[in-house]
């Protein structure tokens, strides 16, 4: 089974600036009110939540195309550990991928917050056929 895996970074001050500029209309857009609640307005905790909803995206193959950033939930266990949740599109797209046993770290400093996701998926990716497809992708746009 391959491995379906994340990362992203976020710097804490670009979210506090999106935050400053567009508050409640950008909490709304990106967190589901139990996130909302939790995080009570905490910076590093909302910038670690949106690093792992970012994460999660590559983790399911799809970067932001196509799905809604509310469809990824971030929430602790009763212990604290991050759990990902999965809703709409981005439940489905798991389960298109036999995306199993996902999981994700959270981490942040003053400056930056930091998430990992690894899952397995039970898609077989041909990466060959996927070089091929790009390399004749790029030469259809005069790149190659």
């Amino acid at each position: 089974m391959p491995y379906a895996i994340g990362v992203d970074a976020v710097e804490l001050s670009r979210v506090q600036r999106v935050l400053d500029r567009h508050g409640e209309r950008f909490l709304n857009r990106v967190y589901t009110p139990v996130e909302v609640a939790f995080c009570r307005g905490r910076l590093p905790e909302l910038a670690a939540r949106f690093a792992a909803k970012e994460a999660t995206m590559k983790a399911l193959g799809t970067g932001a195309r196509g799905l809604a950033w509310r469809e990824i939930e971030i929430l602790p266990n009763r212990r604290g550990k991050p759990m990902i949740f999965l809703h709409g599109k981005a439940a489905e797209r798991g389960r298109a991928i036999g995306m199993q046993d996902i999981d994700v770290s959270l981490t942040h400093s003053r400056e930056l917050a930091i998430a990992i996701v690894v899952g397995f998926s039970s898609e077989e990716i041909d990466r060959s056929a996927a070089r091929s497809a790009l390399i004749e992708w790029l030469r259809g746009r005069g790149l190659l």
